[in-house]
C-alpha cells in the first residue's frame, strides 16, 4: 500500500522531464489504481487539499480525479460513473468533504481544479438523489467568505449547473443560485475576481433559470446586472457579461423586446470603441438574434397567426437604419495578413458574417442600406475600401430575391472579373473570387429566371477563373471554389451545357492546380479536387470519352500515393488527405461512366481500381478509408453481380469497418457500401452473411459504438433479407427481437429536444426499412408464415409513432410503405389484425391526403395490398 508522501512523489514524478522517471510514475500511479480504488482517490483528494504540498503534485492530484470521474467516449464514461458509484459510503464522504475544503486553499489554480471536481461528483451523484446537501452548503455562508472563497464557490456553481441537467436541482436551489450568482456580479461587489467568477457562472446557469426569466421583476433584475457588467472596467468581466447576452438571445428570445434599445445601444459603444475580444462578442449578439429570427421565418414561412406561439419580433429588421451602418464600419478594420491565416478570426470577418445573416433574416430591405457603401468605396484607392465594399456586396447575396439582386450583380459582374485580374492587392483578389462564388452558388442555376452567365460572358469568366487559379494560394483556392459553383449550376441542364466547349481546358487547368508546389496550402488541392469532382459530376455525354482519359490520370496519381517511401507524419497527414481526395474522384468517375453507354470500357480499369482501393485500406487514414469504401460501393453498383470475383479479397476489409468502433464514420459508411453490395450481388451475396450479420448483431448490442450508426444497421438488415430473400430464415429469431426493442425505445425517446427527435427519426427509419427488406424478401415464399407471429408488435409500433405525431417526412412514406409490405406479404393472415388498427385508418387516410407525391403514391399501393388482404 503507498502511503501518502509516495503519492506527492510519483505526482511529481509523473511531470518529470526525464521519461524513464516518469513513464515509472505513470505505470506506479496505474498500478496503485487498479489495486486499490478508494485509497487511490482519498489519497489524491488528500493532496489536493493540503496546502502544505507542492502546487504541481496538488493540480495533477485534482487532474487525476476529474479524470477518473469523466471520459469523452460514451462507454468509458459509463463505466467511470458506475465505478463512483460502487465505491463505499466513507470513502465518498471523505472525499466530498476534501473536495469542499480545497475551495478556500490560496492557490488559484488548485480552487480551480476542486471547483470542476466537485461539478463532476455533482453531475454523477445529484441524478441519484446522492449528495443532496451539496447545493445548500456551498451557498450557507456565500456572505461572509473571504473574497478567494467567494470566487471559487461562484467557480463551482458554474461548473455545476454545466454539469447537472436543470431537472435535479430543486426551484427553490435554482433561485438561491441565481440570487448567489446575481449578488456577486453587482457593480457592489469591490472585487473583480468575484464579479468575474460570478458573470461566467451565470452564463452557465441560464438553462436553469426558465422560471426566472418568466417572472417580470426577476427577469428585469438578471437583464440590469449584466448590462451593467458590460460597462466594468474589466475587460474580461465585459467579454463574459456579453457572452451571457448572447446567450439569453438564442435562449429567451421571446423575453427581449422590452430591452432592446438599451441592448442597441452598448452593443453598438462595444463594437465601435471597446477591446476586440469584447467587440466580438458585442457582434455576436445581434448573429445570435438573427439566428433565431432565420429560424422562426423558415419554420413558418412568415406567416404568423395572432396565436402562434413563437412571434418573431423582427428586432433585426427594426434595428436596421442603426445596425447596417455599424457592421459596415467593421469591415473597414481587416487584418494585414487574415487571408492567409486559417483560422482567422477578427472583427471585420465578424462583422461581415453577421451582415450575412442579418441579410437572410430581412431579405430585400438589406439592399438599400447597403448599396451606397458599396457604390461610393468599390473604386477607392486604398485597398481596404475596395476589400470591404466586396466583402459587404459578396455577405448580402443570399437572403434578397433573385429578382432584386439581378441589375445589380450584373452590373457589377464585369468589374469584379476586371478587379480579379487587375487588382493589385492580395485581399481583394481573395475577397473578390469568394463573391463570384457567392454570385454562382445562390444566383445561377436551372432555377434562375435571368441568367447572371450568358454564352456572351461565359467565355471571359472561364478564362479569369483558369488564370486566376494561378495566383497566390489562398485567392486560387476562392478561384477553384468559384468554379465548383458555376459546374453545379449547370446539374440539371440538359444534354448541350455551357461548358462543354472549355472541359478539356478546365480539367487541365485544376490538375495543374493540384500539382502546385504550394498546393497543400490554404487548403488549394482540396479545393482543386472538390472543382474537379464537380465539374466532372454536371459533364454531359459529349465529354465523356475525356472523363475516361482522366481515369488512368488519377489512378496513377493514387498508385504513386501508395508507393511513398517513409514520410514524417507531416508529410504522411497531407498523403492521406491526397488518398481520400483522390479516392472521392473516382468515385463520382465510376458514377459518371459505370452506366450504359461508357460502362463496357470503363470496366476494364475495374481490377486494377479495385487493387487500389484495398491498398488504401493498408494505410492508417479514417479519412482514406472512408473515401474507399465510397469508392468501392460505387463500384459494386456499377459492377452488378460481376463484383463477386472481389468479394473474397475485400471480405476481410469489410470486416475490419464493421469493427471500427473508434472511427465510427468509417464503420457507417461500411455498413451503407453492405447495402450497395446486396443490390448489386443480390443472392451471391450469401456466402458472406453470416459473418455479416453476426458482426451486425454485435455492432447493435455494443455500447461503445456511436448510436448515429445503429440506424443504418437496421437498414442494412432490410437490404440483405431483399438481397437473399427467405434465406434470411436463419436470423429472423436475432434480428426481429432486436428490431422490436428499439422500436420500443425510440417510442419512448421522442419530444425532448430537436436534436433526439431527429435521431429518433432516423432511428425508427432504420427499423421500418428493415422490416420493409423482410417482408419483401419473404413475399411468395413458402415461409412467409414464420413472420406471421411479429406482426402485431409491427402494427402496436405504427400505431405508437402515428399516435406521437412527431414523425417527419421519411418516416411517414417509409412507414406506410411497411404497412403495405405487411398486408402484401402476409395477406389474408394480417386482414383482421389490420382491421383493428388505428394507424392503417387515420394514418392510411392522412398520408393519402399528403401534399408529397411520394406519401401519396405509397398510401394509394398500401390502401389496395390492404383491400386484397382483408377481402379474401
Amino acid at each position: 500500500k503507498l502511503v501518502a508522501m509516495e503519492v506527492t512523489q510519483l505526482l511529481l514524478n509523473a511531470q518529470s522531464i526525464d521519461g524513464t522517471v516518469r513513464k515509472h510514475a505513470e505505470e506506479n500511479l496505474k498500478l496503485f489504481q487498479s489495486q486499490n480504488l478508494a485509497g487511490f482517490l482519498l489519497s489524491l483528494a488528500g493532496e489536493l487539499a493540503n496546502d502544505e504540498k507542492p502546487v504541481d503534485s496538488r493540480k495533477l492530484a485534482g487532474l487525476v480525479l476529474k479524470n477518473a470521474l469523466d471520459a469523452k467516449e460514451q462507454h468509458r464514461k459509463y463505466e467511470l460513473v458506475q465505478r463512483w458509484l460502487s465505491l463505499d459510503m466513507a470513502t465518498k464522504t471523505q472525499i466530498r468533504a476534501f473536495l469542499l475544503k480545497t475551495l478556500s486553499s490560496p492557490v488559484p489554480d488548485v480552487r480551480s481544479t476542486a471547483s470542476q471536481v466537485i461539478a463532476k461528483v455533482a453531475g454523477i451523484e445529484l441524478p441519484q438523489n446522492q449528495w443532496p446537501e451539496l447545493v445548500g452548503s456551498l451557498l450557507s455562508n456565500i456572505h461572509q467568505l473571504p473574497a478567494h472563497v467567494k470566487q471559487a464557490t461562484l467557480e463551482t456553481l458554474g461548473y455545476l449547473c454545466e454539469e447537472v441537467s436543470p431537472d435535479v436541482v430543486e426551484q427553490e436551489h435554482v433561485n438561491k443560485i441565481l440570487t448567489a450568482v446575481v449578488q456577486g456580479m453587482n457593480s457592489a461587489e469591490g472585487n473583480n475576481d468575484v464579479r468575474l467568477a460570478a458573470t461566467r457562472a451565470l452564463y452557465m446557469a441560464l438553462g436553469f433559470a426558465q422560471a426566472n426569466f418568466n417572472n417580470d421583476m426577476e427577469r428585469d433584475y438578471i437583464m440590469r446586472v449584466v448590462c451593467e457588467a458590460t460597462l466594468s472596467p474589466e475587460v474580461k468581466i465585459r467579454q463574459a457579461a456579453f457572452e451571457c447576452l448572447v446567450s439569453i438571445a438564442s435562449t429567451y428570445y421571446e423575453k427581449l423586446a422590452h430591452y432592446m434599445q438599451d441592448i442597441f445601444n452598448i452593443t453598438a459603444k462595444a463594437v465601435r470603441e471597446d477591446d476586440e475580444s469584447v467587440a466580438l462578442q458585442a457582434i455576436e449578439f445581434w448573429s445570435s438574434i438573427c439566428d433565431e429570427e432565420i429560424d422562426i421565418l423558415e419554420e413558418y414561412g412568415g406567416e404568423f397567426t395572432g396565436d402562434s406561439d413563437v412571434p418573431c419580433f423582427y428586432f433585426t429588421k427594426q434595428a436596421l437604419p442603426a445596425l447596417v451602418p455599424l457592421l459596415l464600419e467593421t469591415l473597414l478594420k481587416q487584418e494585414e495578413d487574415q487571408d492567409l491565416d486559417e483560422g482567422a478570426w477578427n472583427i471585420a470577418m465578424a462583422g461581415g458574417t453577421c451582415l450575412g445573416l442579418v441579410a437572410r433574416a430581412v431579405g430585400d430591405d438589406i439592399v438599400p442600406h447597403v448599396m451606397p457603401f458599396i457604390e461610393e468605396k468599390i473604386s477607392k484607392p486604398d485597398w481596404r475600401e475596395r476589400e470591404a465594399a466586396t466583402y459587404a456586396f459578396g455577405s448580402i447575396l443570399e437572403g434578397p430575391s433573385p429578382d432584386k439582386l439581378m441589375t445589380i450583380v450584373n452590373a457589377a459582374l464585369t468589374f469584379m472579373l476586371n478587379a480579379l485580374t487587375k487588382d493589385p492587392s492580395n485581399h481583394v483578389k481573395d475577397t473578390t473570387a469568394w463573391t463570384l462564388g457567392r454570385m454562382f452558388e445562390f444566383l445561377h442555376g436551372s432555377t434562375i429566371e435571368t441568367p447572371i452567365i450568358t454564352q456572351a460572358n461565359c467565355q471571359q469568366i472561364i478564362t479569369v477563373l483558369i488564370q486566376t487559379m494561378k495566383d497566390a494560394p489562398n485567392v486560387a483556392e476562392k478561384a477553384c471554389g468559384a468554379l465548383y459553383f458555376l459546374a453545379q449550376g449547370y446539374e440539371d441542364i440538359g444534354p448541350n451545357s455551357p461548358l462543354t466547349p472549355f472541359f478539356q481546358e478546365i480539367i487541365q487547368s485544376l490538375l495543374a492546380v493540384a500539382h502546385r508546389e504550394d498546393a497543400t496550402e490554404s487548403r488549394l488541392r482540396t479545393a482543386a479536387y472538390e472543382a474537379l469532382n464537380e465539374v466532372v459530376r454536371c459533364s454531359t455525354d459529349e465529354t465523356s470519352t475525356m472523363v475516361l482519359q482522366l481515369v488512368p490520370v488519377i489512378m496513377l496519381e493514387l498508385h504513386n500515393t501508395l508507393e511513398g517511401e517513409k514520410l514524417s507524419s507531416d508529410e504522411r497527414e497531407k498523403q492521406n488527405e491526397l488518398q481520400g481526395l483522390l479516392c472521392g474522384c473516382l468515385q463520382v468517375i465510376i458514377q459518371k461512366l459505370g452506366s450504359e453507354p461508357t460502362k463496357y470500357v470503363f470496366m476494364q480499369h475495374a481490377d486494377q481500381m479495385m487493387g487500389l482501393f484495398l491498398r488504401v485500406f493498408g494505410c492508417r487514414s479514417a479519412t482514406a478509408h472512408e473515401e474507399a469504401m465510397l469508392a468501392i460501393g460505387a463500384l459494386a453498383y456499377a459492377a452488378g453481380p460481376d463484383f463477386a470475383k472481389y468479394m473474397p479479397e475485400f471480405y476481410k476489409y469489410l470486416e475490419m469497418g464493421l469493427q471500427n468502433f473508434e472511427e465510427y464514420q468509417v464503420c457507417a459508411v461500411t455498413v451503407g457500401v453492405i447495402g450497395d453490395i446486396c443490390r448489386a450481388l443480390e443472392d451471391k451475396i450469401l456466402p458472406y452473411c453470416d459473418g455479416i450479420m453476426t458482426q451486425l448483431l454485435k455492432d447493435l448490442s455494443s455500447n461503445q459504438l456511436h448510436r448515429s450508426v445503429k440506424p443504418p444497421i437496421f437498414s442494412c438488415f432490410g437490404d440483405i433479407a431483399l438481397a437473399i430473400g427467405e434465406n434470411f430464415e436463419k436470423y429472423i429469431n436475432y434480428s426481429m427481437p432486436m428490431l422490436q426493442s428499439a422500436a420500443e425505445l425510440s417510442a419512448h425517446a421522442s419530444g425532448a429536444d430537436d436534436e433526439m427527435t431527429e435521431y429518433t427519426n432516423s432511428l425508427r427509419n432504420g427499423i421500418l426499412e428493415a422490416y420493409s427488406g423482410i417482408f419483401q424478401g419473404f413475399k411468395n415464399s413458402p415461409k412467409t408464415q414464420l413472420l406471421i407471429p411479429y406482426a402485431p408488435h409491427i402494427l402496436q409500433f405504427l400505431d405508437s409513432i402515428y399516435m406521437e405525431k412527431d414523425m417527419d417526412e421519411v418516416v411517414m412514406k417509409t412507414a406506410i410503405g411497411v404497412l403495405g409490405d405487411l398486408a402484401d406479404t402476409l395477406g389474408s393472415h394480417v386482414g383482421g389484425l389490420i382491421q383493428q388498427s388505428v394507424s392503417s385508418k387515420e394514418f392510411l387516410n392522412e398520408c393519402l391526403s399528403s401534399d408529397d407525391h411520394t406519401i401519396k403514391e405509397a398510401a394509394e399501393w398500401a390502401k389496395h395490398a390492404i383491400t386484397r388482404a382483408i377481402s379474401v
